[in-house]
């Protein structure tokens, strides 16, 4: 199932999502988004899911990249990969601004999902950046 998404260029990257989904055996869903939290494109969640999945996956990538920073001596982030009772979830930097995030079973084999998520990423990583966003006209911190 792929949630709907805003019409634009981003909801045309359900496609990725869902091919990524359906060659990992025990893949459940995969959500595309902006490393603010932003669902771009998503695959196997409703709406909702998508938004929740987009928000936990933006406030883990963000310790990681604090993580770095203070003890790793730079705030670039791989992957994390968080083991629970009954499900994987990895969360990987897709693009400059972009975070991919891929929910699945624990019989999912691990070194697989993340190898196709990093050959995901490495081929279409052009497309999955998100740009920066401009603050709306007259909002550009003059005046203070």
């Amino acid at each position: 199932m792929v949630s709907p998404a805003p019409p634009g260029p981003d909801s045309d990257l359900a496609w990725l999502l869902s091919g990524l989904v359906q060659r990992v055996p025990h893949t459940r869903s995969s959500v595309l988004l902006s490393s603010d939290g932003l669902t771009k494109a998503a695959h196997g969640l409703d709406r909702e899911g998508a938004e929740q999945l987009s928000a936990i996956a933006s406030g883990l990538f963000s310790l990681a990249r604090g993580t770095g920073v203070r003890f790793g001596g730079g705030d670039a982030v791989r992957q994390v990969v968080v083991e629970l009772d009954t499900s994987l979830l990895f969360v990987a930097s897709a693009g400059y601004g972009s975070v991919l995030a891929v929910l699945a079973d624990r019989e999912a084999d691990a070194g697989v999902l993340g190898y196709e998520m990093s050959q995901l990423i490495k081929s279409v990583r052009p497309f999955l950046a998100t740009p920066a966003r401009s603050a709306p006209d007259g909002a550009g911190g003059h005046g203070r």
